[in-house]
Parts: structure tokens; sequence; C-alpha cells
């Protein structure tokens, strides 16, 4: 079981370092034997798990755990059914669009379509963002009591942008509001200069998936609102019964 938790925990480390990692890097982030470390390293880049320079002297996820991220993309009833909705959202609005899992207090990025626009956001299948700073995240905390969302959240929240909302107190009211209109909005919490929109997406209880939209300020104007989240909720009540037929 130790074997198995080490190998996970190197694979999850390299997965969300922003560059390759050194053996004493990452023996300084786990805290594993080095002589064991080096090990479970070289088993795991010639099982192509993980790949290594020309000196086997850093280490970043390999070609192998592509196929593992893949291979859940292509099997999951929701990713699967939210394609053409996604892309039947993004022609209506022209801006892009995201599917989102709660996955402990982040969210996963599942699948996206982009705006048209030159000036458009993006976001990498596979990225994980706080939930507390994400229209998805807070659509999903705000189908959960105040005392889930609190046993959910880490103590200390991470601020990402200026706007980051970081109080709980705070974090809670915005999920109250999100609550009332059904669907939720943050600006510029996650990406300065850019608001979100998003709604849960049913069938689940609680729900575990989110819809959203992503819209520069500079092109929001009060007149759009309507219209992205009535986009967002028929999406989103339409993925729902899809899902549940195709899991059923």
């Amino acid at each position: 079981m130790k074997s198995a938790d080490r190998t996970i925990d190197v694979l999850e480390l390299l997965a969300g370092a922003p560059r390759r990692l050194t053996l004493s890097e990452i023996h300084r982030e786990l805290g594993v034997p080095k002589s064991s470390l080096h090990n479970l390293l070289q088993t795991l880049v010639s099982r192509s798990w993980l790949e290594t320079d020309e000196r086997n002297s850093t280490y970043a996820i390999g070609l192998r755990a592509l196929r593992a991220g893949a291979s859940y993309l292509d099997r999951d009833p929701v990713i699967e059914a939210a394609g053409p909705l996604l892309s039947q959202m993004r022609n209506e609005l022209n801006e892009t669009v995201h599917l989102a899992r709660l996955d402990g207090s982040d969210i996963v990025y599942l699948a996206s379509r982009e705006s048209a626009h030159h000036l458009r956001s993006s976001s990498r299948i596979g990225r994980r963002l706080p939930a507390h700073a994400t229209a998805l995240g807070k659509a999903l905390l705000a189908v959960r009591s105040d005392e889930e969302v609190a046993t959910l959240l880490p103590k200390d929240l991470e601020r990402l942008t200026p706007d980051t909302v970081t109080d709980l107190e705070t974090l809670i009211g915005e999920l109250n509001q999100a609550r009332r209109d059904g669907y939720s909005f943050e600006q510029a919490q996650n990406t300065p200069g850019l608001g979100c929109f998003a709604v849960a997406v049913p069938g689940r209880q609680p729900a575990i998936d989110a819809l959203s939209c992503s819209v520069p300020l500079v092109r929001l104007i009060d007149e759009h609102r309507p219209q992205i989240v009535s986009a967002l909720v028929h999406a989103a009540e339409e993925l729902g019964h899809i899902a549940r037929r195709q899991a059923r």
C-alpha cells in the first residue's frame, strides 16, 4: 500500500508542476527516501508514466498518463453528451463555454469550446482551479449546505487575483445569491478582465458537474446576461436528462 501511495503522490505532484522537477525537489515535496524514490522514478520512466531528460536529472509526466486521462474522457457519458451542447452554446453566444467537475475543493475542466473572437478565454482540459474562485465551482458549492461548503474547502482560501474572495463569510453570501438566482457569476476572481456565468448540471444529488460561459468584461453588457443565463440553464437541463439516460 505504501508503494501505491507513493506512486500516486509522484504522479499527482508532477501532473500539477509547472515544469520538470529534479529528484531532490520531488524528495523535498514528498519526503520519500531518495533511494526508494529513485527506484520508483526509474520504474515509472521505464513504463512511460514519466519522462526524463538525457541525464536522468529531471522528471515530468509521460505519455502513458495521457492514455489514462483520455480513457476517462472517452468513457464518461456526461462528457460525451456535453460535446454537441457546448458547440451549440458556443455558436449561439459566440463566447467560450466549459464543462467542469468538482473534485474535492477544486474544479477540473473536462470539455471546452472556444469563442471565435480574437479576445477570448481558454482553459486546457484537465486544468484544476480552486472551486471558490470560479463561477463553475460556486455553482456546485451553492447546491451544498453552508456546513458542507465549510467542510469541503480548505481553511485558507487561495487568492488567484486581487478580486478573489478569500473570506468564507463573503463566499457564503455569494453562494446564497447564486441559490436565489439559479446561477453563479464571478467577475475577475479567477482571471483579471474576465467574467463568468455558470449553472450546475442536475441529475446527481448533489450535482458534481457544471456548465459555464466566460466573457471578457469589455464585451459583457447587461443585454447579454439574460441570453447567457438562459442558454446555460437550457443546456444544463438537457445535459442532465441525457446523462441520466446514458448512465442507466
